[in-house]
């Protein structure tokens, strides 16, 4: 039950759809607010969920607002409750959370401890080594059942921005549901925009087509969360430890991607693929993806694959589709595409639920600690194998989103001023136009929101 204080509520909550109980060692953990407990992270991923459908992706304008927030775990002898103080009132309909919101707000605690406990406490796993970190991350999706599912390959895993033009929304929408009409499910980074457009689509579609058990997968990392809380539609959500281990479970998980318009997060998701993608031992891998968008988008995919043909040439090209303003079509690839996947994977016996086979350089594994100092040491030179030269340009933008959105990097923005970018001159000569275009294209605010750079180039 909740009290109503007007946009404030306090409530007390039961599980819904995860973690019926905990031990008294994850619930004191979880209550320790000093630097060893989980309070901050579980207090800041609860909000961010609590706080869905927010016209905001300034991560420190929320936590300002609702600095009061606090989240409590209360012991019964049936299970555990949640005690929340001054949560955001837009959770809550006529006294009770939103059902939604509240298998989100569990699916939260689930993965904190989890990650907490069995990833990083237990010793089970080197996160140092390659293979012990594509184990963790299955282990995570397990945890969460994403992985339950034992049919052919249907997941398509949608990328694209949470600040893009209402027409481009609807775009993502009317993809969704040719999607939905060809029995494929969605999974997407959980948030707004491009994000939320498929999965709407998709209920559409899935319901014309008397589909049951349809998957509308969302991940997500502690950082983002924020910025780009799970939207309603979500009916299975993992937050995993990092934003390379959200990278490589879309990989693992997607049968194929379909890439909308959007900013810096985007084009460091791109980047992201198509680093992997130039790995030689990936090759052979059956891979179906499709940029699109609505006709008027076809300049950011044309900026897109200039940037890409410009830095990592064309081979990273040929893996890349673009289809414009033909819903129908993107959706029919996909379908050829997840064909070739299933194909692929039996002839080999691979999972058809976990892409094993898949090789992801540890380049793209190991988290980066977005700093101005380490943002100033990226080597963005030719003169490197163009799959490291991929890797830190994923880098760079995975810079210029932090900056952007998450609240640490706000701050240090704030602090210190600008992040700074160096490297060869036509590099950074491409990357300046993309990065501008971005601006001038309002893809790094939600629209009607200032922008204030968070990178500088120099020589």
């Amino acid at each position: 039950m909740a009290s109503d204080l007007s946009d404030f509520v306090d409530a007390r909550v039961g599980p819904r759809g995860s973690l019926e109980s905990l031990s008294q060692a994850e619930i004191d953990k979880l209550l320790d607010a000093g630097q060893t407990g989980l309070y901050p992270l579980f207090r800041r991923c609860a909000l961010a969920v609590l706080n869905s459908g927010a016209r905001t992706d300034n991560a420190k304008e929320i936590f300002d607002r609702y600095r009061d927030f606090d989240i409590r775990i209360l012991r019964h002898a049936w299970g555990v409750k949640l005690e929340l103080r001054n949560a955001p009132g837009s959770a809550f309909v006529d006294g009770q959370m939103i059902r939604g919101i509240k298998e989100h707000l569990f699916a939260v605690l689930r993965d904190v401890v989890f990650t907490s406990n069995e990833i990083i406490a237990s010793g089970r796993f080197d996160l140092r080594d390659s293979a012990s970190i594509t184990n963790a991350v299955f282990h995570v999706l397990r945890n969460a059942r994403i992985l339950d599912r034992k049919a052919r390959p249907n997941l398509v895993v949608c990328w694209g921005g949470h600040s893009i033009t209402r027409e481009e929304y609807q775009y993502t929408k009317d993809v969704g549901y040719e999607l939905g009409l060809r029995g494929l499910d969605v999974c997407t980074g959980c948030g707004p925009g491009a994000m939320k457009g498929p999965m709407k689509g998709a209920t559409i579609g899935h319901a014309k087509q008397r589909i049951e058990g349809s998957r509308y997968i969302g991940i997500t990392e502690p950082g983002i969360i924020a910025a780009e809380p799970p939207n309603a539609i979500v009916t299975q959500l993992a937050i995993m430890p990092d934003i390379e281990k959200r990278l490589e479970a879309f990989v693992r998980l997607a049968h194929g991607i379909v890439v909308f318009p959007g900013g810096a997060g985007t084009a460091e998701e791109i980047l992201y693929l198509s680093g992997i993608l130039l790995e030689p031992a990936n090759r052979e891998q059956p891979f179906p993806i499709v940029l699109t968008g609505p006709k008027d988008s076809a300049p950011y995919f044309e900026q897109i694959c200039r940037f890409i043909g410009g830095t990592l040439g064309a081979e990273a090209l040929e893996r890349l589709t673009v289809i414009t303003d033909d819903p129908p079509e993107v959706a029919r690839r996909m379908v050829r595409g997840a064909q070739q996947v299933r194909e692929f994977r039996r002839k080999r016996s691979d999972s058809y639920n976990f892409n094993w086979l898949l090789q992801v350089p540890a380049d793209f594994q190991r988290p980066f600690e977005v700093t101005h100092a380490s943002m100033r040491a990226l080597e963005l030179r030719r003169d490197q194998p163009v799959h490291q030269l991929a890797a830190n340009l994923r880098r760079a933008f995975s810079g210029v989103v932090t900056g952007n959105v998450k609240d640490f990097g706000i701050q240090a923005i704030e602090r210190f001023g600008p992040y700074e970018l160096a490297g060869d001159p036509a590099i950074m000569r491409l990357l300046d136009e993309l990065l501008a275009a971005f601006v001038a294209q309002k893809r790094m605010r939600l629209p009607g929101s200032a922008y204030r750079p968070v990178y500088r180039l120099v020589a």
